[in-house]
């Protein structure tokens, strides 16, 4: 090649770019702006993947996963809200009255436990440690922990008698999302998508909201999609400031040039995913630079809790320093259920230890804690949607991972070890029946004794209220039509559905 030649093809390569970029310049500033944002929950509405020529096998159009799809009946509930107390609230010290514990405590009995430390014959009774009430017209018993929410319990339903199938934290986070002890399962929240649809053109239809000291064990493994497409999985959304990380675009750059950024990788994008079948993640993933752009400019009005009256801000507690942060998460929870998102998982407690609900130690230094934070907004949360008209088409859903022993887990202190052979949960409005308990434990709480009821009772109580059978929504993988409640299936929980 004469030096003539060689200074046209240098010539030819340096003007190959993208709006004064190389290839590997643009794919890395749009990488740094884009591929953080784990919008994985996201598909176009507009078109964008409806309007490519062929779908991933080159032959049939491109059908939007995500398109919204008939349930199998009217359904009761539109939307639900999952609050999610990770580490394992004490049902004994909260919503499962025992009176029969107080004149026992520090006495070593006989009594049969199972938790992380195996299981044991007796232990030394730690007695409730706060008083109960009875509350509303309905006489439902409340611990003096939740002041606040006890005003609500006519709208609540209460579920004495839940069983899992883990001790454990990682394993039973598992089975509370996903219904499996087991990762690479879809959790709940992915199989509502799978199975409704996206009913927003600019948000996730599945949005989780962490705590502010972290995330839960195992992490993304509790809203992934698992087998399912890639589109079907959570959306980390924050409650301050820009609401998903590195959403706004790129210095230096107009929205004209960001525009053109993204043709450009669509064209890319899109070549490759033609020759691959079965790569959901690349589809997903060509959507989710589409959908950032257009959120660019939709989700933070979203989270501008700022547009709210002072009386709802002092309604979820965002006037008090202890509760204004899961405050914060309560009301960014119904703003995104006014504008369509379908499941939001928002959960209280994250990390390890009393970062969490997890109360081995002193349970009541743990347990004042988070039940200070969260009682007010989450009482606030029921009386706005009620105010509003939303919780008849709102499930609401309260519960960890499982509960607590009502032996001392250590010879000396108030801490219970985890239970998951008898715990408490509640759900309210979204068709679930006001005022009422169903289940009981035993007179200790060490074990569900009467209409037990397995998480794959209240996962399939969720699918009917949202119009969805339970037993007949599957998805095809591994040979099998696999379901959330599992290849038995499972019945709704009927007692509290109104």
């Amino acid at each position: 090649m004469t030096n003539i030649e060689q200074a046209k093809m240098k010539e030819k390569v340096t003007n190959r770019n993208f709006c004064g970029r190389t290839r590997r310049e643009f794919l890395h500033t749009l990488g740094g702006g884009f591929t953080s944002l784990a919008l994985t929950g996201l598909l176009s509405w507009d078109g964008f993947l409806g309007n490519q020529a062929v779908a991933a096998d080159g032959m049939n159009n491109y059908t939007n996963p995500l398109t919204p799809k008939d349930p199998h009946y009217t359904p009761k509930a539109k939307r639900v809200i999952f609050l999610f107390m990770y580490g394992g609230p004490s049902h004994m010290d909260t919503f499962d009255y025992k009176p029969k514990m107080y004149p026992l405590d520090g006495k070593t009995i006989k009594v049969k436990t199972s938790g992380r430390g195996g299981e044991k014959n007796e232990g030394r009774i730690v007695g409730p440690k706060w008083s109960f009430r009875q509350y509303g017209q309905s006489g439902q018993w409340v611990s003096e922990l939740f002041p606040h929410l006890a005003t609500c319990v006519d709208d609540i339903a209460f579920i004495k008698s839940m069983t899992a199938d883990s001790p454990r934290h990682g394993s039973a986070m598992l089975m509370m999302n996903s219904g499996h002890v087991l990762s690479g399962r879809p959790s709940i929240g992915s199989w509502v998508n799978y199975g409704l649809g996206s009913i927003n053109q600019n948000l996730p239809g599945y949005v989780v909201m962490l705590d502010e000291t972290g995330g839960p064990i195992s992490g993304a493994k509790n809203w992934t999609s698992g087998y399912m497409p890639a589109a079907y999985q959570g959306t980390i959304f924050r409650s301050d400031g820009v609401p998903i990380w590195d959403l706004t675009h790129v210095d230096n750059m107009d929205r004209k040039q960001q525009r053109h950024l993204l043709n450009t990788l669509r064209q890319f994008n899109s070549g490759h995913l033609a020759d691959r079948v079965d790569n959901s993640a690349l589809s997903a993933r060509i959507a989710n630079y589409e959908l950032a752009y257009k959120m660019q400019s939709t989700a933070p009005e979203a989270v501008d809790l700022e547009q709210e009256p002072e009386y709802i801000k002092e309604m979820y507690g965002l006037n008090q320093e202890r509760t204004t942060k899961f405050g914060k998460k309560c009301l960014l929870a119904r703003r995104l259920a006014e504008r369509g998102v379908r499941f939001i998982q928002v959960y209280s407690g994250g990390h390890h230890g009393d970062n969490n609900w997890d109360a081995h130690g002193d349970l009541v230094v743990n347990h004042e804690r988070h039940c200070g934070n969260t009682d007010k907004p989450i009482a606030g949360l029921l009386k706005d949607l009620k105010q509003r008209g939303m919780l008849d088409e709102t499930l609401i859903i309260w519960g960890g991972e499982f509960g607590r022993q009502p032996t001392a887990e250590y010879a000396k202190g108030t801490g219970r070890d985890h239970n998951a052979l008898g715990f408490t949960m509640w759900m309210a409005g979204g068709g679930i029946k006001g005022g009422v308990s169903v289940g009981e434990t035993d007179e200790l709480g060490s074990a569900a004794v009467e209409n037990p009821f397995h998480v794959k009772h209240l996962h399939a109580t969720v699918l009917h209220q949202l119009g969805l059978n339970p037993n007949m929504l599957t998805y095809f993988h591994g040979g099998l039509d696999q379901k959330l409640v599992g290849p038995a299936g499972a019945a709704p929980i009927h007692q509290i559905i109104a």
